[in-house]
């Protein structure tokens, strides 16, 4: 097999290599294009363009594989920990005993935040957007520790910061939702397990001790590792573009947060929520809505149901289905918006126009469902996207800066007026 693509451009024919991944994905190398042709490749969206070389996660949209550092989804989901997933995103490799110790502790050790970061809270008005309030908040973590601002800083004070990241942002979060619904801060309780504390700063309520009840818990926990990568997504581009200017990691990854806050990015699974309301707030037979979501003219979609990335299943919504469905028979919910849910779950798993299409429900549709379960607002479900995808992005962010990757500068092609003379103000018409 060739290990080089031709190309003939005005006549003139030029060679670029190929390159092969360790699933045996095929690339063309254009590094050189434009310095050797003078020309660029147009591709909007970035579809078809690799922006790097990656050891991280694999996914196969086609197969339905996703693959953490070569462990499968579904293994890592049944018998893992979210914190040994994230020591396995960003170091390489799952922890043993004694490294997965003191990645907790060192976790543990820093889950407070500064108490001056309170009156950044108290500024935002009530009601403000969970997900502003973070980034501002992530961002603001670069002024208290400066040293992290140098972009040649060692290994042990890049993993400093790193662990101080991940200790935070569960305890931003959960202060971003209590400044939201207008209550009380909870401090971080660090006897509990990484999920079971933010279940505590979240629910928890002062002079009352907060009981984690482990179904919900174990929800929590499968939710993060489905959602800690996904490849070069729009969020975790992102953050590898802004920290290949040499940002620190807090920026870098407050940008992500901005980037995943999008309703076609981290904001699919409250789009679900909001629809199901929509459906029921209207009242008709869903039938009519199945019906709408069939017929080509009509601008309606079903939210939820297929993937971009996945062609035929989407290998983490058969995860967190059964998660989902512990969770509703644990809590024992009475409520019409997921009712309806089950209602349409059960018509694309059998209706032959959905299955036919691929139009299966996807793990942003059981995540809506798990989090409307818990009781948490719309507007938060995709800080809670965030915590789960933050171990992604520091793996992502950590290798671009170990492979000394450029800074991100896509090209353009200019449609342009050409060159034309200044007129003075009163010649003007």
């Amino acid at each position: 097999m060739s290990d080089t693509a031709r190309l003939i451009l005005e006549g003139q024919e030029y060679e670029f290599p190929v390159l092969t991944g360790a699933e045996n994905e095929k690339a063309i190398d254009i590094s050189k294009l434009r310095g050797t042709t003078g020309y660029i490749t147009m591709d909007p969206g970035f579809k078809n363009t690799g922006s790097t070389q990656s050891g991280i996660t694999y996914l196969d949209g086609e197969n339905g594989i996703l693959r953490y550092r070569g462990y499968s989804i579904e293994e890592l989901a049944e018998k893992a920990s979210f914190m040994e997933v994230a020591y396995l995103l960003i170091y390489g490799d799952l922890p043993n005993a004694k490294e997965l110790d003191y990645f907790n502790d060192s976790i543990t050790h820093h889950t407070l935040v500064h108490e001056n970061m309170k009156r950044f809270f108290d500024a935002f008005p009530l009601g403000a957007h969970p997900m502003g309030m973070l980034s501002s908040m992530v961002a603001s973590l670069s002024t208290f520790y400066p040293e992290s601002q140098n972009p040649n800083r060692d290994i042990t004070d890049i993993d400093l910061t790193i662990h101080r990241l991940i200790a935070k942002i569960p305890t931003l979060a959960a202060q971003a939702y209590k400044h939201n619904v207008g209550l009380p801060t909870m401090y971080p309780k660090n006897n509990l397990s990484y999920v079971g504390n933010f279940m505590h700063m979240m629910w928890g309520v002062p002079a009352e001790e907060y009981e984690v009840d482990p179904i919900i818990e174990s929800a929590l926990n499968k939710l993060f590792i489905l959602h800690a990568d996904h490849e070069q997504n729009c969020s975790t581009s992102t953050v590898r573009v802004v920290g290949s200017s040499q940002a620190n990691l807090y920026s870098s990854v407050s940008a992500g947060v901005s980037a995943l806050w999008g309703p076609l990015h981290g904001g699919a699974n409250q789009a679900v929520i909001e629809m199901l309301e929509s459906i029921r707030a209207e009242g008709s037979p869903l039938q009519s809505w199945i019906d709408r979501a069939k017929d080509k003219t009509d601008s309606f979609r079903l939210m939820g149901f297929g993937h971009r990335v996945y062609k035929n299943f989407d290998p983490r919504a058969r995860i967190i289905k059964k998660a989902a469905d512990e969770v509703l028979g644990q809590l024992g919910i009475d409520d019409p918006v997921l009712d309806i849910a089950k209602q349409l779950e059960e018509v694309a798993l059998n209706d032959e126009y959905f299955v036919q299409r691929g139009l299966y429900p996807n793990v942003d549709f059981y995540s809506g469902i798990i989090y409307r379960a818990l009781g948490i607002p719309t507007d938060m479900f995709t800080v809670m996207f965030a915590l789960g995808r933050l171990p992604g992005w520091i793996g992502q962010w950590k290798e671009m800066t170990e492979n000394r990757e450029p800074i991100g500068r896509p090209r353009q092609v200019y449609t342009g007026a050409t060159h034309r003379g200044f007129v003075s103000l009163n010649d003007r018409k």
